[in-house]
């Protein structure tokens, strides 16, 4: 493969295909086929991955986790790798060392499957010096497609455990300290899955807890080690010996087989009934104000409004508001208002309706205590006491500024409450692409849950980042910024290919779900959608240029053309590949497809309602052009005739790209 691209970093080099796609230049991660009699699975780096049966998928990962104090996850470095690959069976070996600031943890893998279709998964590892840790050990995810409301049985150390695993997304109970599993922390456990295929797990070294991993939209149940019934931290010491073994066995057939194919079908059907939600982007954490380049082009997106925090303690925050009230009135757009009170919410918040009303439309205000997971009543009806005379008929809401983990734990009094709102951010519990994509789906998850405790009540998404925007569950100091990392809440993908698919996806996800608002990143800089007229404070680690528009840029572009329309259903037979959002305005069907992988992909799309379309890609071959002249890309991006045979279109998909598909009738200019 050729990787180099030719789009201008600001170390002076051209960058590479693969920093275009994910913002390093390394390639996708190897992955290994292996086969165990009828099961089929992926190994990659210490992972396994998409085991099948007969096309079935049974488990999503299994993995080692090894995480410090305040959960952040420690990465390993493998050696001694081996691997035996047999037409029926396998058998794998590694060494792997765990090595961060204080924790230090070497363990030594053997993964086996026979022609049986067992897998077993057998880790033997030390602790190299004493150190605190939340976790170590393995962890199964099951993917909820087949797992989530399915009945299950276990064996615990007081006997049997029986029940069926929650539909919508379980909450995870806290009580007296200590967090509560599903069920009980188990030795074995069986499901029996939608399929009509039977999974059996046994667990050795360790007893073993699972969990809705939805709560934090990942895609998957987790069983996990180290019970968080039993509190944490934990503190080991050094020479201590941790061996556990996960063995994987499936009982009986599937109903149907699912085979594999090369081509995805994206399926097009008729109206939801709803249009695209308003979208918003926050405003930036940085301090540098926008540019009239960055009014123009942000501008040119006729965003429905940015959010701004302000934490009402703070001296600082009336000057944020002023700053915020500036940037909406220069992109056209309204504000949404983010209040953070203490409890001294009243004295703030008499401050606060001495400066209002606000110069430019507000769109709602969400209101959160500093020290409370979900908002409590009487910070609303005292918002509402306080400012609501000020901002005439704006919707005041709460719920958290958390994880939906948070707002589904401690679900709000919704009397008195305007709308729900509460964040999300893929990488809670893991930072690969793959997973990143898995977890997609179940943001639409959180909105069909929220709806069984908030009734008919708008639910308001904000913000969506791709990393947590700080940890809520630290119990120590957050670490200082070490040479050679970025900030925590900074991901190097945020300028690449990838973020603008995944974006694509999320929007499609949180509107089918009937989100009724969705604000986004920051406006610029290296949490936002382009940079800044300064460019990235550390070219090394995030790869961009003074004023350089990100790939995502483009989706919110595509976005404003087609918001007048209305959402058609619009399946993916193969949504960890490919993910669509159709639709409609005045009869015509319009399309923006994300191609989820590192790997070019054919797709089928129909029923269309035109004997030909036109397409246009934004991918690694003229992401020169996007990024570095954003208008002149949008006016003369080259359009591709595809002639429908059957009411179907096929298209080829270039690896993370996003491609619109429009009816001939659509007009050129600007488009």
């Amino acid at each position: 493969m050729n990787n180099q691209g030719n789009v201008p970093a600001a170390t002076g080099r051209p960058l590479t295909t693969f920093e275009l796609w994910y913002g390093r230049n390394e390639p996708p991660p190897h992955r290994t086929a292996l086969r165990a009699g009828p099961l089929t699975a992926f190994l990659e780096g210490a992972d396994i991955r998409d085991i099948r049966f007969a096309g079935v998928e049974l488990v999503r990962r299994i993995y080692v986790a090894v995480r410090d104090e305040n959960w952040d996850t420690i990465p390993a470095e493998l050696t001694n790798l081996r691997v035996d690959v047999r037409e029926d069976s396998f058998l794998l070996s590694f060494d792997a060392h765990h090595c961060n600031r204080d924790i230090d943890f070497r363990w030594h893998a053997t993964i086996e499957g026979d022609p049986k279709a067992n897998i077993s998964y057998t880790l033997s590892g030390q602790a190299l010096r004493d150190f605190r840790y939340c976790r170590i050990g393995f962890c199964v995810l099951q993917p909820p497609a087949e797992y989530a409301g399915r009945p299950y049985r276990g064996k615990t150390p007081d006997g049997p455990t029986t029940g069926e695993l929650p539909m919508t997304i379980g909450p995870q109970r806290y009580e007296g300290g200590l967090y509560f599993p599903l069920f009980p922390a188990v030795s074995s456990l069986n499901v029996s899955l939608r399929s009509g295929v039977e999974v059996r797990f046994d667990f050795e070294g360790d007893l073993f807890e699972m969990e809705d991993q939805r709560n934090w939209t990942d895609g998957s149940f987790k069983t996990y080690c180290t019970p968080l019934s039993l509190g944490y931290p934990h503190t080991t010491v050094a020479g201590q010996i941790f061996t556990q073994r996960v063995g994987i066995t499936p009982i009986g057939h599937p109903a149907a087989s699912a085979p594999a194919s090369d081509v995805v079908r994206l399926s097009v059907g008729s109206p939801t009934g709803r249009t695209l939600p308003p979208l918003g982007l926050g405003v930036a954490t940085h301090d540098a104000r926008l540019s009239s380049v960055d009014n123009e082009l942000l501008g040119t997106l006729h965003l429905d409004h940015l959010r701004v925090d302000l934490h009402l303690s703070d001296n600082e925050a009336m000057a944020r508001l002023t700053r915020a009230e500036r940037e909406c009135g220069a992109l056209g757009c309204g504000l949404e208002l983010a209040l953070f009170v203490t409890d001294n919410a009243d004295q703030e918040l008499r401050a606060l309706s001495a400066r209002l009303p606000s110069s430019v439309p507000v769109a709602r205000v969400l209101v959160f205590h500093e020290k409370e997971q979900t908002t409590s009543q009487q910070w609303v009806q005292l918002v509402r006491d306080r400012i609501a005379s000020h901002l005439s008929g704006v919707p005041i809401g709460g719920g958290t500024n958390l994880y939906f983990a948070d707002l589904n734990r401690s679900r709000p009094e919704t009397t008195g409450l305007d709308f729900v709102a509460y964040s999300v951010n893929p990488q809670v519990h893991a930072t690969d692409e793959r997973s990143l994509v898995e977890n997609l789906e179940a943001q639409h998850d959180t909105l069909l849950t929220a709806r069984t405790f908030c009734g008919d009540l708008p639910l308001v998404v904000s913000p969506v980042t791709l990393k947590p925007r700080f940890n809520p569950d630290a119990v120590g100091p957050e670490p200082l910024v070490q040479a050679g990392e970025l900030p925590s809440a900074v991901d190097p993908r945020q300028m690449s290919l990838f973020a603008a698919a995944w974006t694509l996806a999320s929007i499609k996800q949180l509107a089918d779900g009937g989100a009724a608002s969705v604000t986004y990143y920051e406006t610029t800089g290296w949490r936002g959608i382009k940079d800044t007229d300064r460019g990235s404070p550390d070219t090394e680690l995030f790869l961009s240029a003074p004023d350089l528009v990100f790939p995502v840029y483009h989706v919110f572009a595509h976005i404003a053309d087609l918001k007048r329309g209305q959402l058609l259903n619009c399946k993916s037979a193969d949504p960890l590949r490919i993910q669509a959002l159709a639709i409609q305005i005045e009869g015509h069907l319009h399309l923006l497809v994300a191609n989820l992988t590192p790997e070019v992909q054919t797709c089928a799309i129909g029923p269309m309602t035109s004997d030909r379309v036109q397409v246009r890609s934004l991918d690694a071959s003229n992401a020169l052009l996007a990024m570095t002249q954003p208008q002149q890309f949008r006016a003369a991006t080259q359009r591709v005739w595809v002639a429908a045979s059957g009411s179907m279109i096929t298209l080829t998909l270039a690896p993370y790209s996003v491609v619109r598909v429009d009816p001939p009738e659509t007009s050129q200019g600007g488009k």
